[in-house]
């Protein structure tokens, strides 16, 4: 069996999607991986073969990306895709598309004859009466809650028709494939996956879609974390986290997060991140770390505050840490009231809060009721997702 996974956005989109190519790759599949350049480094890592697809997305690192470039950037995806997906899918069995804005791959597969499958990493962006659409540009303001569920998946349709229709049909039509009307529909189709822990993001039986959910695709990670790490951690109590990954955060967070943490006596691990945040300091109870083993790390610390995107949610969650969710855009503001709900942690409502409601919430989060309800709700959250979507692709093509 042969299958290529297309794969769009920053690692935690990426991620995801290796961790399914490890799955396959079990079951005996030979797997490649259609996704930006950039990952071709975590790619190797993995022995994944990859397909560039697109341009390099330094640009849109950090501080330096605008909302302006964002939108130029995914507004020029589609022609990447169509690009590279229908020629790195030749000879393949089928195609698994991953992302909110996968536009190529299922008429790269209607045009091949061949199996494809649409997973989604979080139930925001699956159309269901029982949640809105999730907000799919930094700065995008939820919906009033006057305009109902329903009507806002019918805006959020047009919203994927004008952003991506004329690319689609243009696409199509040079393989040779009649237009969509509906590009969101033709997309996600009427059977995805939902690739999150039914724990952590539970999906509500939703009319119009039979949605087969595996659990969230993680990677294994072996890596030891760095000597100096060690050190830090090994010389205190344990620290609290502070990352946010590949967002662009407000400027000052950084110092705000660091003044609320040491406010409850406790010291500082911050990661640099796509923003570069930096220490405020050089007192010995702080350290700034880059990209380190997540699934190692986080079992040492006191409390994980993070952006909010689905796989640190479920890392953390997996590790038994109690959590403060900072929420910046898209799925994140779904994930922070899912970390709320559940009794593992806590949310600010402000993707720039200020020291007082910083503290408040890591005087919950530190809390020992938090404390205990995160390592229930760790032993529930599962670890076989991506064997399980291996599982089912393998059953469909047999």
């Amino acid at each position: 069996m042969r299958v290529l996974l297309s794969a769009s956005g920053t690692r935690g989109d990426i991620e995801p999607a290796l961790g399914l190519s490890l799955a396959l790759r079990e079951f005996g599949a030979q797997v490649r991986v259609c996704a930006p350049p950039d990952f071709a480094g975590r790619c190797a890592e993995l022995a994944v073969p990859l397909v560039p697809m697109g341009p390099p997305i330094p640009a849109l690192r950090g501080a330096r990306a605008s909302p302006a470039d964002l939108l130029d950037y995914a507004d020029r995806w589609p022609a990447a895709q169509f690009d590279t997906i229908p020629a790195a899918a030749a000879g393949c069995d089928a195609i698994i598309a991953t992302g909110i804005t996968e536009i190529a791959a299922r008429s790269a597969a209607e045009g091949l004859g061949i199996h494809y499958r649409y997973a989604s990493y979080q139930p925001t962006s699956l159309p269901s009466p029982h949640h809105p659409p999730m907000p799919r540009m930094p700065g995008d303001q939820p919906a009033p809650a006057a305009i109902g569920n329903r009507l806002q998946w019918e805006i959020d349709a047009l919203g994927w028709n004008a952003q991506f229709g004329a690319a689609l049909n243009s696409g199509r039509a040079t393989l040779g494939l009649p237009p969509v009307a509906n590009v969101r529909d033709h997309v996600v189709t009427d059977r995805p996956w939902l690739a999150a822990d039914p724990i952590l993001g539970p999906w509500p039986d939703s009319p119009g879609l039979d949605v087969v959910q595996t659990g969230a695709w993680i990677v294994p990670d072996e890596r030891p974390l760095p000597a100096e790490l060690e050190s830090f951690l090994d010389a205190g109590t344990p620290p609290v986290y502070i990352g946010f990954g590949s967002m662009r955060v407000p400027n000052g967070i950084a110092q705000v997060g660091i003044e609320a943490a040491r406010a409850h006596n406790r010291r500082v691990l911050l990661s640099r991140g796509w923003a570069e945040l930096a220490l405020v300091d050089d007192l010995s109870d702080c350290m700034a770390v880059g990209e380190v083993n997540h699934q190692a790390l986080f079992t040492r610390v006191a409390a994980v505050m993070h952006h909010g995107g689905a796989g640190t949610t479920t890392t953390a969650a997996r590790a038994g840490v109690p959590q403060v969710v900072v929420p910046q855009m898209m799925d994140q503001p779904y994930w922070a009231h899912r970390v709320t709900d559940l009794g593992v942690g806590t949310a600010c409502e402000s993707p720039a809060p200020d020291l007082a409601s910083l503290s408040a919430a890591l005087d919950t989060a530190l809390s020992s009721t938090t404390r205990d309800r995160a390592k229930a709700i760790a032993g529930m959250v599962r670890t076989d997702g991506a064997a399980l979507a291996a599982k089912l692709l393998t059953d469909a093509i047999s």
